[in-house]
């Protein structure tokens, strides 16, 4: 079978951190083009839009859209409608409603569309999924605090309308809350700490409830320094689990578990988005999306002082 030609739309730090190396270490598919307004991949062709770069590269069969979640809309549905797979990064879209459509129009196309959720693909992700099936869960406590400086130095877009600010990491934790958890996940309460020259929350804070009433708190902070913390604990009848690292190691009952795991994150997902394709399916889960829309529509704005990039 001959591997699928792609084009990479936006080169910044998630791109070539971990698209790039991820769509060159696959076999099954080969990068031909990017579009971007300010970067360039050495040894491929490079364009300013999507539009050049699919009218010179008519013989594409995909795209990965890397650009912020405000533009995922319009890239995406050209790609769509000019006959594209679509492999979309997160956060998926600027409303939910722009990504039921995106999930219709690549229907309507027959081509696959994949929101990808990269901390579902973490090592030990699957090992608690696994672990939780069949077991009553208590309490989770979700802790996911970091750095912004560090991980989106002068991204400007971020704390924008439609930016996501600290929901852009904190949509990774309830990514990986909906995987694990058999019952469906509701927002009860949020508080929203906004700062004051911004659009989007600099941290919140959120209580949500499963429908058979277990409890989770979740913590999501931008202005974290020194230890970077990525945790979800939760509390069974059988005991204690713990994903730290955002989802990479295990621990039950205080112990860690040893995880064999041989491939990162994008690795699987392309391996993924291969099989899509392949299949002629999407995969489009737009619960974690869902879920900090219901905490902008349930929160409470709290003004904080300002924070300058």
């Amino acid at each position: 079978m001959r591997p699928i030609k792609i084009g990479l739309v936006g080169v910044g730090m998630i791109a070539r951190s971990q698209h790039i190396p991820a769509l060159r270490g696959n076999p099954g598919f080969r990068l031909e083009a990017c579009a971007s307004r300010n970067g360039r991949v050495e040894g491929i062709d490079n364009f300013p839009s999507l539009e050049s770069m699919l009218d010179a590269h008519p013989g594409l069969d995909a795209i990965t859209v890397c650009t912020p979640p405000q533009t995922h809309y319009d890239i995406a549905r050209m790609a769509l409608m000019r006959g594209k797979h679509v492999f979309l990064e997160k956060p998926p879209c600027a409303t939910t409603a722009q990504l039921d459509h995106l999930a219709l129009l690549a229907r309507q196309a027959n081509r696959s569309l994949l929101q990808s959720w990269h901390s579902r693909h973490a090592a030990a992700v699957n090992a608690a999924r696994t672990r939780l099936e069949g077991r009553p869960v208590r309490a989770i406590r979700i802790t996911w605090k970091e750095d912004v400086r560090q991980w989106h130095p002068g991204q400007e877009w971020i704390w924008q309308s439609g930016g996501f600010g600290v929901f852009d990491p904190g949509i990774n934790a309830l990514s990986i809350l909906t995987e694990i958890l058999q019952d469906a996940v509701f927002v009860t309460e949020a508080r929203l700490y906004v700062p004051e020259n911004c659009d989007a929350p600099i941290a919140a804070d959120l209580l949500l409830s499963t429908d058979v009433g277990t409890q989770i708190s979740a913590q999501f902070d931008f202005r974290h320094t020194g230890l970077q913390t990525w945790d979800i604990d939760i509390e069974s009848d059988s005991g204690t689990l713990k994903l730290a690292e955002g989802g990479s190691q295990l621990f039950i009952d205080g112990k860690p578990v040893a995880i064999e795991y041989a491939e990162g994150e994008y690795i699987s997902l392309y391996r993924h988005f291969a099989d899509l394709v392949a299949k002629g399916i999407s995969d489009v889960d737009a619960r974690p999306f869902q879920l900090v829309a219901d905490a902008f529509l349930l929160g409470t704005r709290v003004t904080v002082d300002r924070f300058d990039p």
